[in-house]
């Protein structure tokens, strides 16, 4: 369906970018890789060489080209240059995007600049590029990677920045959808689970893949929307309600671990837990004694030993709120260690808040840390480096919880 189809691809050199320009690439389409690495990054896979010769290798022609979308130069040279080797463009899929989940006093002035010149500015400056020619395709499309916009508070508080940068991607389909209808389709994708790359282990650490899907579900979501008519516009679609629609019922087949439970994405609201029940009986401090929090602290005082002092090597203070609330610790950086009730004896590192409900469940392996916080049940200041350690620390401990 996309044979001869030229796509511009913002950010295809790895991940969800690079997915859908293979999955387009098989239809034997030509695919330009406009994006920012030439080199190979330390820590990083992949380039716009590399990929185009996986582009190649599965069908289709490939024009790497260096592109910044902050640059707007490097954009009009890009597209000129992707008229003159394929004739035009039919596709535009916006994908590169900048992240940074930190409240707005945590939020360094450059990283706000970065998300806002990446994610808004560049998808706008790269869509007004290519729409002349998109105009004159027979079955033209813009694809933004960006969410539907959520007005619920939870995903401002805890990364106002970031949540404006992609409103804003997605505030340009609701705007270009209506200005070019009948002449432009202009759509919005985004994941109903964490999808699996490089970025997402960044964030999220070792073995979060477990709660990941594979890019092949967006990439699948994507060549969808891209083959149907230019009248298919203004729809802000989320990757699984779509292929439910056109008949897919196999979904294990996207998962990283097929069986394991899934980390839902940004901006989509999941169903409130229950609040589990527990003795209310005070103790010594005023913790409750017998409480599901005392008994959680109580084990991990039983398992402290000096090789997660010597690893981890940092202080936990937990503010809870509700039952079972009040200061908590864990000292993983004083001598053998030590976890309990009341603030810790040195200034902590890190400071997370959160009900003591979810602090349990989080502790007992039924919620995961990652997906706590970022659908705001867990608010994390200082060291988000060492938060995610104390990650790695829960999945030893799940067992005796």
């Amino acid at each position: 369906k996309l044979a001869g189809c030229t796509l511009f691809i913002t950010g295809a050199s790895r991940g969800i970018g690079k997915a859908i320009a293979l999955k387009a690439a098989k239809d034997g389409a030509n695919i330009v890789i406009a994006a920012k690495t030439a080199e190979t990054h330390p820590t990083l896979p992949g380039t716009i060489y590399t990929a185009a010769a996986e582009i190649e290798a599965a069908g289709g022609k490939a024009l790497p080209c260096i592109v910044n979308v902050r640059e707007e130069q490097q954009i009009i040279d890009a597209v000129e240059k992707a008229v003159k080797t394929f004739g035009g463009i039919d596709i535009l899929v916006n994908n590169a995007s900048a992240i940074s989940l930190t409240g707005t006093l945590e939020t360094e002035t450059k990283k706000v600049n970065l998300m806002m010149e990446v994610n808004v500015r560049g998808t706008y400056l790269t869509s007004k590029t290519c729409l002349p020619y998109l105009k004159k395709s027979r079955n033209p499309h813009i694809l933004n990677l960006s969410p539907p916009m959520n007005m619920n508070p939870v995903w401002f508080k805890n990364h106002c920045a970031y949540t404006i940068s992609k409103y804003g991607m997605s505030m340009c389909v609701l705007g270009m959808a209506e200005e070019f209808r009948g002449e432009v389709a202009v759509n919005a994708l985004w994941p109903k689970t964490a999808i699996h790359t490089a970025a997402m282990d960044m964030l999220g650490g070792s073995g979060i893949e477990k709660q990941c899907r594979k890019t092949d579900i967006i990439a699948d979501a994507a060549y969808c929307i891209l083959t149907k008519p230019k009248s298919f516009t203004g729809n802000f679609i989320v990757d699984e309600d779509l292929l439910r629609e056109e008949g897919v019922k196999d979904f294990d087949a996207y998962a990283i671990v097929p069986g394991h439970p899934l980390m839902p994405d940004f901006f989509l609201d999941v169903e409130g837990d229950k609040k589990l029940s527990g003795s209310q009986q005070e103790g010594p401090s005023g913790a409750k004694a017998s409480s599901p929090v005392a008994e959680t602290f109580r084990v991990i005082q039983g398992t402290m030993n000096e090789e997660y002092v010597r690893t981890i090597q940092g202080v936990y203070q937990f503010e809870l709120s509700g039952d079972d609330g009040g200061t908590w610790y864990i000292d993983l950086k004083t001598k053998s260690g030590s976890a309990g009730f009341g603030k810790p004896p040195v200034t902590a590192d890190v400071v997370m808040s959160m009900s003591s409900t979810d602090f349990v469940k989080m502790f007992t392996g039924k919620l995961n840390p990652t997906m706590a916080f970022m659908s705001g049940k867990l608010k994390i200041k200082g060291n988000m480096s060492l938060a995610i350690k104390l990650e790695k620390m829960l999945t030893k401990l799940n067992s005796k919880l």
